[in-house]
């Protein structure tokens, strides 16, 4: 169980690296004078993971600490993309996030039929949508204010084998977080530069409270691709209903952006 709570915290980690991983790294910041610049990129997300779970009301909550190797381990199929889009000084993101994952134990020592086969399945898909305006829009700094929804959904199927007898049993849930936060960007050279990104949202509209910080170094490899690595740390404390996801996450970030 307590690996397979990490799996989950897994997806729900990945399904928000801010937009800052896809940002402007590269010769697209010129286009402010195209009337749209677009940026897809998928990442991953190198994170470990504590904090309280419980996926679902019947189960009290448990505390899990859990390294990146571990958490990957129950990962059976992840797809991540972030699409980032800037026409004048207005600015759009978006962060889309489908995980699946399976943990399955076996318990020995169980009386009357020796041993129980647990097998539990998760499916969650993750969508952040902001929407922002620039404020500096220098050469080489931009500061765009950003406001948006974070939206979580997860499947939880859990399935026992006692001998002879066996059972299933399924339960959904989620919920929406707004978010507001900013963003920064420094170019540094023709090829590098830096940006940083942070919001606090939840507001006990969705989730307690959430926050998440990112920082990463970008290099351009050409007029249509560049490469990012870095940094992020994400915290959400939700508690609504029975179910409890009080997480934290941290780990090194690197993704692939392609401009067109």
């Amino acid at each position: 169980m307590a690996r397979f709570m990490a799996a989950l915290a897994l997806a729900s980690a990945l399904a928000w690296t801010p937009a800052a991983l896809a940002g402007e790294t590269g010769p697209a910041q010129a286009g402010q004078t195209r009337d749209w610049a677009v940026q897809v990129t998928p990442y991953l997300w190198a994170t470990g993971l504590s904090g309280e779970i419980a996926p679902v009301r019947r189960l009290p909550p448990i505390h899990v600490e859990k390294s990146f190797g571990d958490v990957l381990g129950d990962l059976d199929f992840g797809g991540v993309v972030n699409i980032w889009a800037r026409r004048g000084r207005y600015v759009f993101s978006g962060d889309l996030m489908y995980v699946s994952t399976t943990d399955s134990k076996r318990v020995s020592g169980v009386p009357f039929v020796g041993f129980v086969d647990a097998s539990t399945d998760t499916r969650q898909f993750t969508s952040t949508l902001q929407a922002g305006y620039r404020f500096v829009s220098q050469n080489r700094f931009t500061l765009d204010v950003l406001g948006g929804a974070r939206i979580w959904w997860i499947s939880n199927t859990f399935d026992i084998q006692a001998g002879p007898a066996s059972g299933s049993y399924g339960e959904n849930f989620g919920w929406v977080d707004p978010v507001i936060g900013a963003r920064a960007f420094l170019r540094l050279g023709d090829k590098l530069s830096l940006q940083a990104q942070a919001d606090a949202g939840g507001f006990g509209a969705g989730a307690r409270s959430t926050f998440s910080a990112l920082a990463t170094a970008n290099y351009t490899l050409s007029d249509s691709l560049s490469v990012s690595a870095g940094y992020k740390y994400l915290k959400t404390d939700y508690r609504k209903g029975g179910h409890v996801f009080d997480t934290e996450l941290g780990g090194p970030v690197l993704g692939l952006t392609y401009r067109f």
